[in-house]
């Protein structure tokens, strides 16, 4: 079908006196806005065919599971933020404080532990103890030992000091939750179908209450300041034009011609690729334009006109 069109438009202009006219249609810059979660649609606030500014509210999609998730991604921020405040920090008075009581303690009973084990080593000399008695008291012995080396090593860890490696982890963990609030509230921005561009609003594919699908268009808005003219440029006129050039355009519906301004020429001919051509055929190539229309035209009859109104632009003739 689309090459039928082409077709259709290429021998229309083929059709055209001496290829001095390229017939087109009236189009705009379509902006199509599209659903980034599958949601419902709770809210239409502006009816299709009114103008948008930028920034105006066009769709409202629910939010409820977003501003949870959101809420979330907060409590953890809060999370790391506190941890972080924790290793730098330190230990608290009253941690160390009680650590030192430990290693008092264990020294004490390691103090008393010798003494005992002393006086069963003497009772063991002169036979007054047998070995069961002496290991076992020494096995006692030995336990305090290492039990003091344990609480001597957690009060060194108090009083040294966060390690810059848990600091540096500590931030890392704080950075990472700080970016999961900032990428959950444009998650929650995004359920809020704005307008980008001023225009007009073209269509609403949506209806209220539905529940649409991820990337689906919600939301269609023709910009621009004014309307340009899609043509099609005959071979023999396609080296006379430059981008920048000043065309008269014949609108349908307008009594006067429009002074438009060649803002786009393919350098690709829009159906047969040439080589496939004979050198008769050749004439028959065209190449797509666009051809914009003044920005007055915005404020007068062309701001009335629908899309896809036929056009022709008037092309300069090789002498």
């Amino acid at each position: 079908m689309l090459r039928y069109l082409l077709l259709v438009n290429v021998l229309l202009v083929g059709c055209a006196k001496d290829n001095s006219i390229a017939l087109g249609t009236l189009e705009r810059e379509r902006i199509a806005h599209t659903a980034t979660a599958q949601e419902i649609v709770v809210g239409l606030p502006v009816a299709a065919g009114a103008t948008v500014n930028a920034g105006d509210i066009l769709v409202q999609l629910d939010t409820t599971l977003q501003h949870a998730n959101l809420a979330g991604a907060k409590a953890k921020m809060a999370e790391a933020y506190a941890q972080l405040i924790k290793a730098q920090n330190g230990a608290r008075a009253e941690d160390i404080a009680a650590a030192k009581a430990q290693v008092n303690e264990v020294n004490a009973a390691l103090q008393a532990s010798t003494t005992k084990l002393n006086r069963e080593k003497a009772l063991f000399k002169k036979g007054l103890s047998n070995a069961q008695a002496l290991e076992s008291i020494q096995a006692e012995h030995d336990a305090l030992r290492a039990k003091r080396v344990s609480v001597e090593e957690g009060l060194h860890r108090l009083t040294n000091g966060t390690r810059i490696e848990d600091l540096q982890m500590a931030e890392a963990q704080l950075q990472a939750a700080e970016a999961l609030v900032v990428s959950e509230e444009k998650r929650l921005a995004d359920l809020t179908i704005r307008a980008t561009r001023s225009g007009v609003l073209d269509n609403l594919p949506w209806n209220l209450g539905e529940r649409v699908t991820q990337g689906s268009v919600l939301a269609i808005v023709l910009a621009g300041d004014a309307p340009y003219a899609r043509v099609y440029i005959p071979a023999k006129a396609r080296g006379l034009l430059t981008v920048g050039d000043t065309l008269k355009v014949n609108v349908t519906g307008i009594a006067e011609p429009v002074q438009g301004t060649l803002i786009w020429l393919s350098y690709e001919p829009a159906y047969t690729p040439y080589y496939a051509l004979s050198e008769n055929e050749r004439d028959h190539l065209s190449y797509l334009a666009k051809v914009q229309l003044p920005v007055e035209c915005a404020t007068i009859a062309c701001k009335k006109l629908p899309s896809g109104l036929p056009v022709e632009v008037v092309l300069p003739i090789a002498q």
